[in-house]
């Protein structure tokens, strides 16, 4: 494990606390040999972290910013692993940037609240294209829920995006199943996790 950032990456203190609850989730949830697809993998840091804890499984890293391109290279070139591929510029609303695969897993984490719509849309329809039958689509980050109490500090979080961006926001989780379910993605999983956050889990049919 790399206890220093690299030169030429980002951290964000939020992956330092929820990397450990991620991986937990994914590594009974992936085959042992596999490869998995991230979509918006921001500064590249749960990339190592998976990637270093589950050595059978092959990470390809995308984003659609240059500067997260260059971050997940650095961090890639100075954790030395082998099961890392090359960042790949990936918008998940543009279909002609999808790599082909097939991939048993495709992981999101922290995109859908914060782009609009049509970036989950092109999730769906992407993630349904290259997975493996019996492949998973993994999500992780906070979502609104009808009959369940939002937490205060998401409450804040869905004002301040929207205020940033009128097209970003907490998505209703009923709404993302559905658009799920009409790409042939069957919802698995829900699972509870730190910091008002949940993991939901689609398998392809």
């Amino acid at each position: 494990m790399i206890d220093l950032v690299p030169t030429g990456t980002h951290a964000a203190p939020s992956t330092a606390r929820n990397r450990q609850p991620i991986l937990d989730v994914l590594r009974p949830r992936l085959p042992p040999v596999a490869r998995v697809l991230e979509v918006a993998s921001g500064a590249g840091e749960h990339a190592m972290f998976v990637a270093e804890a589950l050595p059978g499984v092959t990470w390809q890293p995308t984003d659609r910013d240059g500067e997260a391109l260059v971050s997940i290279a650095a961090w890639r070139a100075a954790s030395g692993l082998v099961n890392i591929a090359a960042p790949l510029r990936l918008d998940a609303a543009d279909p002609a940037s999808w790599p082909a695969g097939p991939f048993e897993a495709v992981v999101c984490i922290n995109m859908i609240h914060i782009s609009p719509w049509a970036a989950t849309q092109g999730l769906m329809a992407g993630a349904a294209r290259v997975l493996t039958p019996g492949g998973r689509l993994i999500l992780y980050g906070p979502y609104l829920e009808a009959g369940v109490d939002t937490a205060a500090g998401n409450l804040s979080f869905n004002e301040s995006l929207k205020s940033r961006d009128p097209a970003w926001g907490l998505r209703d989780l009923a709404d993302v199943t559905a658009l799920a379910a009409a790409h042939g993605l069957t919802f698995a999983e829900r699972i509870a996790m730190p910091a008002n956050n949940l993991m939901v889990l689609f398998e392809k049919g």
